[in-house]
């Protein structure tokens, strides 16, 4: 599926929803919960998230990136399913330190 900064995806299998913040410039898969994630506007929910792709499940307004910081996706919506890029698991973006004021 190739991606674009604003899309909007859904989860199938939870209530999780993303926002695409950074995309990468080749075509990746994008799931949760071990299912793939597709358009907000035609995507129904079609089961219970996978064995094992559950993990942490999804926060509602924390970032996910990939090992490269090649895709970032922002959670709108919280879900019990983990996102993964091409069956590699995403994580939380690491906050910026603020410089110090001294």
């Amino acid at each position: 599926m190739e991606l674009k900064a604003g899309s909007r995806l859904k989860s199938s299998v939870c209530e999780t929803e993303v926002i695409i913040v950074k995309a990468p410039s080749a075509d990746v898969e994008i799931t949760c919960g071990g299912a793939p994630m597709g358009d907000p506007t035609t995507t129904e929910n079609i089961g219970t998230v996978a064995d094992g792709a559950g993990g942490d499940g999804t926060a509602m307004g924390k970032r996910y990136v990939n090992e490269d910081d090649s895709l970032e996706l922002l959670c709108t919506k919280p879900g019990a399913g983990s996102l993964a890029q091409d069956g590699s698991p995403l994580h939380l973006k690491d906050a910026k330190p603020l410089p110090a004021s001294d």
